[in-house]
């Protein structure tokens, strides 16, 4: 548990010098891409995307789970902070249930176990209305009103103001699986990109830097603090670690991963280099 691993500005000293010795150079590779067309629900795993300047990865988090109580005008859509929308922080229980969203036809297919316990046209309100009372019987949320699906055409629900891109380094996931003594499912981090070939946490090294991804250029903006949400095992829904806190003992923080704002739009698929 008594790590060395990096603290706030480490990452910068360890790697950037190497970083800087060519112009571009081959750091990394795409292991594996993901989507998450409703906030707080199951991923969808993806052969390529396209990603585009100030839109991100398309239909991510393109819809939320919303309390009753929530304001949003899908007119003139907003930035809603987290605590808006049901969440595995609080609602471990979404953990349980498998998704299916069909861009092409609107609709969302609910699994429990392989078995099919909802389905409706997001597209068309008594879809949704459906899909509304399935949720609300589901997780019971006292006090907090009748789940609403939320959608505004061109809006995200990410829990940042602006539709960034999520990348994780799977060698950073594997040293905290060696603080925590156990593994530890990289889809609890909730990330679009998880790459391989990097040292663990060398990709703290990349904030404020370009990076190309594929066909992609992305500024890399910020890490990525970690909440209570990866606490729940995803396959599960069990309430079984305590990863922010495993965070700050060993390494003096609760981030992993880092955030990236695309500028120039191009094809990502795994196996793609990323390259500074």
């Amino acid at each position: 548990m008594g790590s060395a691993g990096p603290r706030r500005g480490a990452g910068k000293r360890a790697y950037g010098v190497a970083a800087t010795t060519r112009k571009r150079r081959r750091l990394a590779t795409v292991a594996s891409l993901y989507r998450y067309p409703i906030k707080g629900l199951s991923a969808v795993s993806l052969r390529e995307i396209n990603v585009t300047p100030e839109a991100g990865v398309p239909l991510d988090r393109a819809f939320a789970l919303a309390h009753g109580s929530a304001q949003f005008d899908p007119l003139n859509p907003e930035w809603q902070p987290p605590a808006s929308f049901f969440q595995l922080k609080r609602d471990e229980r979404l953990a349980m249930l498998q998704t299916s969203y069909d861009a092409a036809s609107g609709v969302l297919t609910v699994l429990r176990d392989g078995r099919r316990v909802a389905r409706g046209n997001l597209d068309q309100t008594a879809g949704r209305m459906v899909l509304e009372q399935f949720f609300d019987a589901w997780l019971k949320p006292a006090g907090r009103g009748r789940p609403k699906l939320l959608r505004a055409a061109g809006h995200g629900f990410s829990d940042a103001p602006e539709p960034l891109v999520s990348l994780i380094g799977n060698a950073s996931i594997k040293d905290l699986e060696r603080v925590v003594g156990r593994p530890v499912d990289p889809l609890r981090f909730r990330a679009n990109l998880y790459l391989d070939g990097l040292p663990a946490w060398a990709e703290f090294a990349w904030v404020g830097r370009r990076v190309r991804i594929g066909g992609a250029t992305l500024v890399i903006v910020e890490r990525i603090v970690r909440c209570a949400a990866t606490n729940v095992d995803p396959a599960t829904g069990a309430r079984d670690l305590n990863l922010p806190g495993a965070l700050q003992r060993a390494y003096g923080h609760t981030e992993l991963g880092v955030y990236g704002r695309v500028v120039a739009a191009g094809r990502i698929a795994p196996g793609d280099a990323v390259e500074l």
